[in-house]
């Protein structure tokens, strides 16, 4: 399931209007994600709960609602909606130090979107890989973005190395957020 097959003729009403409010219900998480925040006072870069949120909806939804619901995010936020760290807004916070952690939680979400869907056996061990793929995804974007705003002697510093213990704290938890989701999903699905 992806936002192509919510226009798709042979998906009925219902199910559409179901995926599309999937999303938009997912993109306000992330905005409400965002305002568990709090600023280093040395980095331009908050410490938020973004990231768990990203990884999670990138699990839940797979790559192309995952990615939809990201790209709705930074939409609304990009037109004024305060929903970015702090409650931030506009595009210039697009354009800003932390510009390429928000584009990155676009890619981050459609990568671990992809592991979940090839995901066969549903372990937690897999999972956690995929979320530290996303994260990295994450860092990746964040970190070559930053390096305009502060240099690359100061990128690692202020844009990576404060945020790795946090970072693990969010994989763990969203590990074990899904592995409880799991479980309590296989309590509840019919045997047979």
């Amino acid at each position: 399931m992806n936002y192509i097959d919510i226009l798709q003729p042979e998906k009925s009403i219902p199910q559409k209007a179901r995926d599309i409010a999937i999303v938009i219900s997912a993109s306000w998480l992330l905005a409400i994600s965002a305002q568990f925040s709090f600023n280093l006072p040395f980095s331009p870069v908050p410490v938020t709960g973004q990231t768990l949120a990203v990884l999670l909806i990138g699990s839940l939804l797979g790559k192309n609602q995952g990615a939809a619901a990201v790209g709705l995010y930074l939409l609304q936020g990009a037109a004024g909606l305060p929903v970015f760290a702090g409650g931030k807004s506009g595009f210039i916070t697009l354009v800003g130090p932390t510009g390429g952690y928000l584009i990155g939680f676009i890619a981050a979400a459609y990568i671990v979107g992809i592991l979940a869907e090839l995901r066969y056996n549903k372990s937690l061990i897999y999972t956690g890989f995929s979320m530290l793929i996303g994260t990295l995804v994450i860092y990746i974007f964040g970190l070559f973005w930053l390096v305009q705003f502060v240099g690359e002697s100061s990128a690692l510093q202020l844009g990576l190395f404060p945020f790795l213990v946090g970072d693990f704290v969010k994989i763990l938890s969203g590990v074990i957020v899904l592995g409880g989701s799991m479980k309590i999903s296989s309590m509840l699905s019919p045997r047979g």
